[in-house]
């Protein structure tokens, strides 16, 4: 059975886990050199996938007459209050730092886990795992009499949908997690 509940951001966390490749491992390096594997101080998160459908119109028709799949884009962006370099680095690896490597470098790539949990239900959860994540820009404003704040837009590979249902409300055991996978 899907889960019913409606939740607010208060509710969320988002992770960052390192992935099996030297891109990966770069990753693994600022995730766990700027202890950040759950991220805070996020605002404005937003996941979007896109399929190119194609219409097809038949001559003196109006409506198309079929709908073709094409190709999936995901991506998304994230803004978050704080602002310490982790971020960057994810963005750009190993040519960000001080003491910057000569080219070619590779860019970090990382899987990104947005959980929501409501906190009368903690057995019950909804995750989304995003895989093959990479940012692709990044920017900070400095406002006058507002938080300064940084923002990056990411594309990604993989997308799956997670939901836990766990019995009852004290967080007994956890049923089986019901996946639904778009790669």
């Amino acid at each position: 059975m899907a889960l019913t509940e409606v939740f607010t951001g208060a509710h969320g966390t988002l992770t960052l886990a390192s992935e099996d490749t030297p891109e990966g491992a770069d990753a693994k390096a600022v995730v766990d050199t700027f202890a950040i594997q759950t991220v805070g101080r996020l605002t404005d998160v937003q996941v979007r996938v896109d399929t190119a459908l194609k219409e097809f119109y038949e001559v003196g028709r109006r409506h198309p007459v079929s709908l073709s799949p094409g190709d999936i884009a995901i991506s998304g962006s994230v803004g978050r209050a704080y602002v310490n370099g982790a971020l960057l680095f994810l963005l750009l690896g190993r040519g960000v730092s001080p003491s910057a490597l000569a080219e070619p470098y590779v860019q970090p790539a990382f899987s990104i886990t947005l959980q929501l949990k409501d906190p009368a239900r903690p057995a019950n959860s909804l995750s989304l795992e995003i895989g093959g994540v990479r940012f692709q820009n990044w920017h900070f404003t400095l406002p006058e009499d507002e938080f300064v704040m940084e923002n990056l837009c990411f594309k990604a590979l993989t997308i799956r949908v997670v939901d836990r249902e766990g019995s009852g409300t004290g967080g007994g055991g956890e049923a089986p997690p019901m996946n639904v996978s778009f790669a």
